[in-house]
């Protein structure tokens, strides 16, 4: 059900990227620290959805649906802005394109593979990887404005660029198992029902 409050958690992650992307073009303290609170809020709910979702038995076809495109879609409207904005620059620009990529592969990858109902389970490895790479985004968000004895900027690059490696690695990870079952050869239909299907034809 759409109105289910673990749904409801999810479409949450999807309608705060408007002001999320809105704030940026405010160029004050308090504009950046809401960007990142409300980016926080939402990283939680990606937890809370799914963990609510189980324990009271809520767990939906819309709900497996979007999940994980909510959580693709904020990322790649923060990483935009973060770049358009200047908080994003030079070679460190390619840790994000790496992470922009893998999410459009993987979810081709879980596209496919929900046809042949064979299901990508989430590795550990990419949990890590969606935390660290979280926390980069928020000292990003944050950069020249968060307190001046912590390095935000530097701390959001290198935290990014590690999510980036780790995000090759796990997206190699799930390139595998798709190849595995692309490469399988498809099992042969009986002879009879070749001819069945032309006669009803």
């Amino acid at each position: 059900m759409l109105t289910s409050l673990p749904n409801l958690l999810t479409l949450s992650r999807i309608a705060v990227i408007p002001p999320v992307v809105g704030l940026f073009y405010v160029p004050e303290a308090w504009a950046a620290w809401t960007i990142c609170g409300l980016f926080a809020a939402a990283c939680i709910t990606d937890y809370f959805d799914g963990y609510l979702a189980r324990v009271w038995e809520q767990e939906s076809v819309i709900g497996k649906f979007l999940d994980p495109i909510a959580d693709k879609l904020l990322v790649a409207a923060v990483l935009i802005m973060l770049v358009g904005f200047g908080r994003l620059t030079g070679v460190s620009v390619l840790a994000a394109v790496v992470i922009l990529l893998r999410e459009v592969l993987v979810s081709g990858l879980r596209e496919y593979l929900a046809g042949l109902n064979v299901g990508v389970p989430v590795t550990r490895l990419a949990k890590w990887k969606t935390t660290i790479q979280m926390l980069a985004i928020g000292f990003l968000i944050v950069g020249d404005y968060g307190p001046p004895e912590i390095p935000s900027v530097l701390i959001g690059t290198l935290g990014l660029w590690v999510a980036a490696l780790l995000t090759f690695v796990t997206g190699w990870d799930y390139t595998r198992v798709g190849l595995r079952h692309m490469m399988a050869a498809p099992p042969r239909r009986p002879p009879h029902a070749t001819k069945t299907t032309a006669r009803s034809a």
